[in-house]
C-alpha cells in the first residue's frame, strides 16, 4: 500500500498541519510519498529533507512559532508616479520566504528528497495545473507559493507560474496519480469564525484564497471519497485568526494535534464522511454581529406640499 500525505495551503494557518503530523507520527503513519501546495509547499519540501521523526517534527514547529508576518510578507514600498522605477508586480518581497525556504532544505533537485515530494502550481496564462517533481526544489516551492499580487510569479521551464491553489489546492488527484491507494488530506482549514472581514489588502487576499481552497477541497473529497482510503483531518474550528496573523502558531498546532488524534483513534464507521467535516459553516457569533451592525432601511416620509397663497390687491395707478 502505498501512503500519500497531501498538504493543502492557508498562510500561517500551514502551522496547523504540523499538529496533525505529530497526531500521525504517533500512531506510526509515515508517508510513501508528499504532494504539497503553497504553505503546504513549504512543509512537504521540510519533510521531504527531514523525515517526518519527532525531532524533526519539534524543529518545524519551531520555524513555525518563530516566524513573524514581517518575515515572510514584507511589504515593499510602491513607486511613485514618473518617477522611472518600474511598477512592482506584488505587494510582498519573496526573498524572506526564499531564505526560510533554503534554511531547510537539504536538496537541490527535487528529485534528490529523502521522500518522494511533489509540489503543485498554476500556469498564470492558461490557468493549467503544473506538477512539479524534479528540476530546482527552491523556485518549485516559490512557485506554489506565489499568491497571485502578494508574490511576484515565478518564471520556472519557459512558464510563469504562481500559487497552486488557484488550480489544484488538495491536489488529491495528483497523489492518486502518483499511485497512491492510502490518501491522508491535511486541510489548513480557514478562519470559520470572523466576525468581521479582514480591513488590509494582504489579509483580504489571503483570506479569499483559503476560501476558495476550501471550496475546491469539498469538491476533491466528494469525487475521491469512494476511489481511494481517503482520511481528510479535521480543520480547526471555530477558527478565528487570520492566514496572515503568524503570532498563534504554538496554540494552532496543539489544537490540530489533538483534534487530529481524536479522528484518527476513532472507529472509521463513526467517523463523519469528509465533505460533512469540511462543509461551509456559520457560527452564532456571526449571526449576533451581523444583527448588531444591520442597519435599517432608511424610510423616507413624503412631506405635504405647501404653496403660498398671495392676497389679491387692487391695481394702483402709477403716479407720474
Amino acid at each position: 500500500m502505498t501512503t500519500a500525505f497531501v498538504l493543502s495551503g492557508g498562510g500561517s494557518l500551514g502551522a496547523v498541519q504540523v499538529g496533525m503530523l505529530r497526531a500521525l507520527t504517533e500512531r506510526h503513519v509515515t508517508p510513501d510519498l508528499l504532494v504539497g501546495t503553497s504553505a503546504g509547499a513549504i512543509n512537504a519540501a521540510f519533510l521531504a529533507s527531514h523525515g517526518t521523526g519527532p525531532a524533526a517534527l519539534d524543529r518545524l514547529a519551531a520555524s513555525w512559532v518563530s516566524t513573524r508576518r514581517r518575515d515572510v510578507f514584507p511589504l515593499q514600498p510602491w513607486p511613485r508616479p514618473l518617477s522611472g522605477i518600474p511598477a512592482r508586480t506584488a505587494l510582498c518581497s519573496p526573498r524572506g520566504l526564499a531564505r526560510q525556504v533554503s534554511d531547510h532544505l537539504s536538496f537541490t533537485n527535487l528529485r534528490q528528497a529523502q521522500i518522494p515530494v511533489h509540489v503543485v502550481a498554476t500556469d498564470l496564462l492558461s490557468g493549467a495545473e503544473v506538477l512539479l517533481s524534479d528540476g530546482d526544489a527552491l523556485s518549485a516551492v516559490l512557485a506554489s507559493a506565489a499568491i497571485p499580487g502578494v508574490y511576484p510569479p515565478v518564471e520556472r521551464d519557459g512558464r510563469t507560474l504562481v500559487d497552486g491553489g488557484l488550480a489544484n489546492n488538495a491536489a488529491i488527484s495528483q497523489a492518486v496519480s502518483l499511485g497512491a491507494d492510502r490518501v491522508f488530506v491535511l486541510p489548513t482549514g480557514y478562519a470559520c469564525a470572523l466576525t468581521e472581514p479582514p480591513a488590509r489588502p494582504l489579509g483580504i487576499a489571503l483570506h479569499a484564497l483559503g476560501l476558495l481552497i476550501h471550496q475546491r477541497l469539498i469538491h476533491d473529497v466528494a469525487l475521491y471519497a469512494d476511489q481511494v482510503d481517503l482520511t481528510v483531518l479535521p480543520p480547526l474550528c471555530p477558527l478565528t485568526i487570520s492566514p496572515a496573523d503568524f503570532s498563534h502558531a504554538r496554540q494552532l498546532i496543539e489544537r490540530a494535534r489533538s483534534a487530529a488524534g481524536k479522528q484518527l483513534d476513532s472507529d472509521p464507521p463513526t467517523r463523519a464522511h469528509p465533505v460533512q467535516t469540511l462543509a461551509f459553516h456559520e457560527h452564532t457569533s456571526q449571526r449576533l454581529q451581523r444583527r448588531r451592525t444591520r442597519r435599517p432601511t432608511p424610510t423616507v416620509t413624503a412631506r405635504p406640499h405647501h404653496t403660498t397663497q398671495l392676497k389679491e390687491q387692487p391695481c394702483r395707478p402709477r403716479l407720474r
